[in-house]
């Protein structure tokens, strides 16, 4: 079969694989509060320590997957790393201990860190003036992901707190069926090279951003806003229910409303931000769009705020993919999928650091009213990480001009 186009399909698989993802979130507040029988500000530091769980298995998984997808094709690595993750709902479904709950959270680690080998399937298919663009585009899937995910969990939530785990189960199987069937190889036995174990090895991203002077301050920044991105699916869910006592529907609705907020700036603002700010100053834009709504959610103190300013905080998502972009646009056809697996690997160390960051803080700020009581701290650290970052990405920005 032949496919002119294959970006469509990668979309619909990272599509449906975030839907599956999001289905859990409103629930999972509730989830760890009746297992480990807390109340909710102290289920926080315990979804901490899942979510680092989570991401360490990311952070050792996602080089060898990207390395594997450069010899064996994106395709195979892909469909295996979707079937893992359908396990993994089945077996949540059924998990009744934190144990047993901590144990499925780091098998789906291993499967997510599948991502790198997605993007690197867009990197295969896209000309460099279009990898922006298309990158937009695979991050409004995200988005929709997290518009359709929260609000039927939250909707199947009415069936009980495990109806969304098995739903995310069927869904997965769906989707590797999908792309057995449908989803091309992207990755031409040209541009193929032979499998090393050397970059295999989760640190080597270290030494390959230690080498490469041309793109290291803008994957430092992008390092940083991966930190700050993690506030929302450390916090969110236990920040409203703690905060405006939310529903798990009313959380997965918010949660919707954010993922079209940041479909609609990635699926189509991008582009015209690329057109008519160019590449530069849409990086910069979007960073002080990602501050400014960060800053706002801190000092939130009404329900309808989480709403209002999720519209600043979400054209903070132009930065992104723009910089990721120019960042792909630096490296070789052959080592795409070994820079993709880098940013995953990146992405999943601050996976690592951020959610512990984040959880405490909410918890140490919210555990005594007597003392300091700030429950959005976690946002105020979120905005600091951001102002970082575009210390660096100015640098790398200077750099990339000259």
């Amino acid at each position: 079969m032949s496919v002119r186009n294959p970006i469509p399909f990668i979309f619909i698989t990272v599509l449906i694989d975030c839907i599956g993802i999001g289905i859990i979130i409103p629930v999972i507040a509730t989830i760890i509060s009746e297992i480990g029988q807390v109340p909710v500000n102290k289920a926080t530091t315990y979804s901490g320590i899942m979510m680092t769980g989570y991401a360490l298995m990311q952070f050792a998984f996602s080089p060898l997957l990207g390395s594997l997808s450069d010899r064996f094709g994106r395709r195979p690595v892909l469909l295996l790393s979707l079937f893992g993750l359908g396990v993994n709902y089945l077996f949540l479904t059924f998990a009744h201990t934190l144990a047993l709950f901590f144990l499925g959270r780091v098998i789906a680690g291993i499967c997510g860190a599948s991502f790198s080998t997605a993007f690197a399937c867009i990197a295969d298919v896209s000309p460099p003036e279009k990898r922006a663009q298309n990158f937009g585009l695979v991050g409004a899937a995200f988005g929709l992901g997290f518009i359709i995910g929260p609000v039927l969990g939250g909707l199947f939530s009415e069936f009980g707190s495990r109806a969304p785990f098995a739903l995310a189960a069927v869904l997965s199987f769906i989707n590797c069926i999908y792309g057995y069937f449908i989803l091309p190889e992207t990755l031409k036995p040209d541009n193929r090279r032979p499998f090393n174990i050397k970059d295999a090895n989760p640190f080597r991203t270290f030494i390959q951003l230690r080498n490469n002077k041309n793109i290291q301050p803008l994957v430092i920044s992008m390092f940083l806003l991966y930190m700050a991105a993690q506030v929302m699916p450390s916090i969110w869910a236990f920040y409203t229910k703690f905060l405006y006592q939310w529903s798990d529907i009313e959380i997965g609705y918010s949660m919707g409303f954010v993922g079209i907020m940041i479909t609609i700036v990635q699926g189509g603002l991008i582009r015209f931000s690329q057109k008519k700010l160019g590449t530069s100053k849409s990086i910069y834009f979007g960073l002080f769009m990602y501050v400014l709504g960060l800053a706002l959610f801190s000092f939130a103190n009404k329900a309808w705020m989480m709403y209002a300013y999720t519209f600043i905080y979400s054209l903070g998502g132009i930065a992104p993919p723009t910089i990721q972009a120019l960042i792909s646009s630096q490296v070789s056809p052959k080592e795409q999928g070994n820079l993709q697996g880098m940013l995953t690997s990146l992405n999943s160390l601050t996976s690592i650091l951020s959610p512990l960051i984040m959880t405490n803080l909410f918890y140490q700020f919210t555990k005594n009213t007597q003392g300091i009581y700030f429950p959005g701290v976690s946002f105020a650290a979120a905005a600091i990480f951001v102002i970082i970052g575009i210390w660096y990405a100015r640098k790398g920005l200077i750099r990339h001009k000259n």
